[in-house]
């Protein structure tokens, strides 16, 4: 017992309690630590997770990073269950998850079971596709956060992601993703995968963000193969975002290595607002070009700003937080969708005072309707871009301005049939060519079908298969649609203007309802049948 136990001469009134108390007051730092350790003040599990975290914030030019050992991840899903609790997500939402990778030599039996989560990469596509800048990339820990009070819900982060990373809340109306825990690990705490995880397959180091550009960025042989992707076998490319997960194996990639997910088919969502505000809007771009070629030019300039109007409310409806549309051009220094958004509302700004009868003098409406065209057509460019910046290879830049600009270019040539008097002959001839060309264009991509039975079949193989499956029956009717309201229909209406019938304007108002209907079916289709690499999953059921 310390001699402090005994009241000193003088301090009579002193306890030994009040001694004691007096004693620990002074004791040095190291001599308190040391005290906490005899009485076990700190958690059990502290001497395990607090080796798999830095200790201190990562220097200049490195930031924090997962480090997945693949050899000790058993897939137990421990570190599932443990994001799921600790965040307190939704049942249907999950910020990480367990993928399996397996041979395909039975001669060879190779499996590894692997856990996901967001990769915080270097150059997310989440923060740059953000059109209301709700992503902040952290300066020092090089953490990606969310910032729920920011985000309007139009998911396109999503789109953006590669790795599938955001997680849409319905019932919110945001997205949400994983942080790496930042709060715990600001604590001195490991995030909750890190911590749960049994065999310590998962830990917090630093990673290099130039080296990781350098791997990543600088190699030209970087693709999703198993054989020769340096991020992870049958993950997509790393090229586009430049993951910092690090994952460590002993063991040797087999060449035919494959997700155990990998044959799995299934629609993507079809975001139908987008769908009708896609085609509508392309078909106000071209009723307002359609009103530069007919006189007098006041109808179709009407009908591109109501019809402009409408598609940009319809597009609203595909929000989750959509009176908070008004923020979308926040982003427009890195967003395509901050683009889109400022085109389309400089162009129905135009339509409508085309649309206006401002002025009795011609080049008023002239100057309107070409400035309206204008801002339409970059408009349509930038919807495509909004797509063709996506890491999915059925919304490449040809696909998308292919389709996005075919559609305009029919619609356009649909409402001058409905308008052209006496120039109707050139009008079909060029309608029918535009939608032989867009139809033959369309059906490219069964170029990419493959057997069902054929392995690893890559994005553009599924989105072939998709349409020639699941989506078959709607794959075909769009066709029909296109060739009655694009090809029969406009040549039964030149044949009736060279017999003088009287059926000139009933085949006009089919043929552009048909094409619409046609197009709508089309874009559908556009969302419902791209199929983008992703992580691996687990075993096709």
């Amino acid at each position: 017992m310390s001699n402090c136990a005994v009241p000193e001469p003088g301090n009579a009134g002193r306890t030994l309690v009040d001694a004691l108390l007096q004693e620990e007051r002074s004791l040095a730092a190291a001599e308190r630590f040391a005290r906490s350790h005899e009485r076990h003040d700190f958690p059990a599990q502290a001497k395990f997770y607090r080796d798999l975290i830095p200790l201190t914030l990562p220097p200049a030019g490195q930031q924090y990073a997962f480090e997945v050992d693949l050899d000790k991840c058993s897939g137990c899903k421990a570190c599932v269950t443990a994001c799921h609790a600790l965040n307190g997500l939704d049942d249907d939402e999950t910020w990480r998850d367990v993928g399996l990778l397996h041979g395909d030599d039975w001669r060879a039996p190779f499996q590894m079971t692997v856990t996901t989560a967001c990769h915080h990469c270097v150059e997310p596509g989440c923060l740059e596709g953000c059109p209301v800048l709700a992503y902040d990339k952290d300066p020092v820990t090089g953490i990606v956060r969310h910032l729920d009070d920011q985000c309007i819900g139009c998911q396109y982060c999503v789109m953006k992601c590669p790795y599938e990373v955001p997680q849409y809340s319905a019932k919110r109306g945001i997205v949400r993703k994983c942080d790496m825990c930042s709060d715990r690990l600001q604590n001195g705490e490991a995030p909750a995968c890190v911590q749960a995880c049994p065999s310590q397959a998962i830990r917090i180091t630093f990673a290099n963000m130039s080296e990781v550009t350098e791997r990543f960025r600088n190699d030209l042989t970087v693709t999703s193969s198993a054989a020769v992707n340096p991020f992870l076998p049958t993950a997509p490319s790393p090229n586009h975002s430049l993951p910092t997960t690090i994952y460590k194996t002993n063991r040797r990639f087999p060449a035919n290595l494959l997700a155990g997910d990998h044959a799995k088919l299934s629609p993507a969502p079809a975001h139908l607002p987008l769908v009708f505000m896609l085609v509508l809007s392309q078909l106000a771009v071209g009723a307002s070009i359609a009103s530069l070629f007919v006189t007098p030019a006041k109808f179709p300039a009407f009908t591109a700003a109501i019809i402009g109007v409408l598609a940009l409310a319809i597009g609203t409806l595909h929000l989750g937080q959509p009176l908070k549309a008004w923020r979308a051009f926040l982003g427009w220094r890195t967003s395509w969708f901050s683009r889109e958004a400022i085109a389309f509302a400089g162009f129905v700004f135009l339509a409508v005072l085309n649309a206006l009868p401002l002025s009795p003098i011609p080049p008023w409406h002239i100057i309107f309707a070409l400035s309206a065209s204008v801002f339409g057509i970059a408009a349509v460019a930038c919807s495509a871009m909004v797509y063709a910046d996506t890491p999915r290879e059925f919304w490449n830049a040809p696909r998308s301005f292919g389709r996005f600009l075919g559609t305009t270019a029919l619609l356009s040539l649909s409402a001058l049939l409905l308008m052209s008097g006496e120039h109707t002959l050139p009008v079909v001839a060029l309608m029918c060519v535009t939608t032989f060309a867009k139809l033959a264009f369309e059906h490219r991509i069964f170029l990419h079908l493959t057997d069902e039975d054929a392995p690893a079949p890559g994005p553009l193989s599924k989105t072939a298969r998709l349409l020639a499956s699941e989506l078959g029956k709607i794959a075909r009717f769009r066709i029909l649609c296109g060739i009655v309201g694009g090809i029969a229909l406009p040549l039964l209406l030149a044949v009736d203007v060279a017999s003088h019938g009287g059926n000139r304007f009933i085949f006009a108002i089919c043929a552009l309802a048909i094409c619409v209907l046609g197009e709508l079916l089309e874009r559908y289709l556009f969302f419902t049948a791209v199929a983008p690499a992703k992580m691996p999953g687990g075993a096709a059921t």
